[in-house]
């Protein structure tokens, strides 16, 4: 087990955060080419139709990343705090609630896709052309997401044992089996969208089981502990505190999705649908950038936090919204000047919805600067247990600026209107952000 040692009390706070951001950035860039490879494959393979519904289905799958980043986020942060309290039982005692607690959250929604799949498809705006593919992808999709939250939680956590390189591995391991999973079912195979499905369930379960793997016989100071009563129900409630703020980031995702569906619907059509779902698979691009950054920041503000060490907090803020910053320029960038290219990667250039894609991708590309910049203030927020301030943000960026955007604009200004609401949504989070730090706390 190759492991590095992380001082998150002594080290240089520069070379700290490079040391996570580096393997933490490749991990999660895998996880994108995982996605956008999955896109790739069921669009020139199944059709436009398919990518559409894949994109109704989308919103179950992001609520169960949700839970289990939640759960990660809130336990590594709460943990690390209190191994730097000297308390590596309580830290022990933590990680196996949020296991444990997530067991039982997704048997639940398991069970209720199983049993209301019908009106669960409606509910997400599925239309009757698109409900057999949204159908067989999602009942195909269940098995994995037990796997997929032990993934989610233990990334956190390994890297917080001090195995950033460990979590990077389990990741590309995952992403990996996932394009070539995908790859041999839609195309050799004929499975179609069920067997896309297939290949994203059997990817999270190799993940998961690298975790576990992890923590039974290779992990440090975070094992898992047999004291899952003490503190219970203030721990788990306590991790959902901090978390929540990622939590609601990807509920976002989600309602951002729905609501973008309905009215992409209403305005273009199923093409329309599988134009912005297009959007929708670079979007995970723009939000794994973002998040190795604040994820890479977490633990070194975390553990200073809890040991009282201000300085090193806001060295590490400024790290990180600096690098940020860059990534987030060079992706829309890169949106503005690959926006034919990355249509192209989707759907043949003779489909309707590749042309109405061409024309939206580069307006929307504008979201990823506010977007970096936010993501590292949320998650800056959660690393200092400021939950209401993070939840706050979450929830303007993610539901109320982007659901008034995608009603509005189009009112006002047709379908183009469509593409604008994201970006417009980051800047004005980003703008409320700024507004209320500089004038009272400057940059502390």
């Amino acid at each position: 087990m190759d492991k590095k040692r992380l001082d998150f009390g002594n080290g240089h706070v520069g070379a700290l955060f490079r040391s996570l951001f580096f393997p933490t950035l490749v991990g999660m860039f895998f996880n994108s080419a995982l996605n956008i490879c999955d896109g790739m494959f069921v669009g020139h393979g199944v059709g436009s139709d398919a990518l559409a519904a894949i994109n109704i289905v989308a919103p179950v799958f992001l609520l169960c990343t949700g839970v289990g980043l939640m759960f990660g986020i809130g336990a590594s942060v709460v943990a690390s705090i209190r191994l730097a309290e000297g308390k590596v039982q309580a830290a022990r005692t933590v990680m196996t609630q949020a296991f444990l607690t997530g067991a039982v959250i997704f048997s639940c929604v398991i069970l209720v896709s199983l049993l209301f799949t019908g009106p669960l498809l409606s509910l997400m705006g599925c239309s009757e052309r698109l409900e057999p593919y949204a159908r067989d992808y999602l009942l195909w999709l269940l098995p994995g997401l037990m796997f997929l939250y032990v993934q989610c939680v233990g990334m956190m956590l390994v890297r917080l044992d001090g195995a950033p390189k460990y979590a990077m591995t389990v990741q590309i391991v995952a992403a990996v089996l996932n394009i070539f999973l995908d790859w041999l079912m839609v195309f050799p195979l004929g499975m179609g969208i069920g067997g896309a499905a297939m290949a994203t369930s059997a990817s999270c379960a190799v993940g998961g089981l690298m975790v576990l793997v992890y923590f039974l016989f290779f992990s440090d100071k975070l094992k898992f502990s047999r004291e899952v009563r003490t503190g219970a129900l203030r721990n788990v409630a306590n991790m959902a505190r901090v978390g929540m703020a990622t939590f609601l980031a990807e509920l976002a995702i989600g309602v951002m999705m729905v609501t973008g569906n309905y009215m992409y619907l209403r305005y273009l059509g199923e093409d329309g649908v599988a134009a912005f779902s297009i959007a929708c698979y670079l979007f995970p691009l723009v939000f794994s950038i973002s998040n190795a950054v604040a994820q890479s920041a977490q633990p070194i503000i975390s553990y200073n936090y809890g040991a009282g060490r201000p300085d090193r907090v806001q060295a590490a803020l400024h790290i990180a919204l600096g690098t940020a910053a860059v990534c987030g320029v060079l992706v829309t960038l890169g949106m503005w000047r690959g926006a034919s290219v990355l249509a192209g990667v989707f759907l043949p250039s003779d489909t309707a919805a590749y042309g109405m894609a061409c024309s939206g991708l580069p307006v929307f590309g504008m979201c990823a600067m506010f977007f970096a910049i936010n993501i590292t203030f949320i998650g800056y927020y959660q690393s200092v247990e400021n939950a209401v301030a993070s939840t706050l943000y979450t929830l303007l960026r993610g539901i109320v600026f982007p659901v008034a955007g995608f009603v509005l604009l189009p009112a006002t200004f047709g379908a183009s209107g469509l593409w604008y609401a994201i970006p417009l949504a980051e800047a004005l989070t980003m703008l409320a952000i700024l507004i209320q730090r500089f004038p009272r706390r400057g940059w502390h």
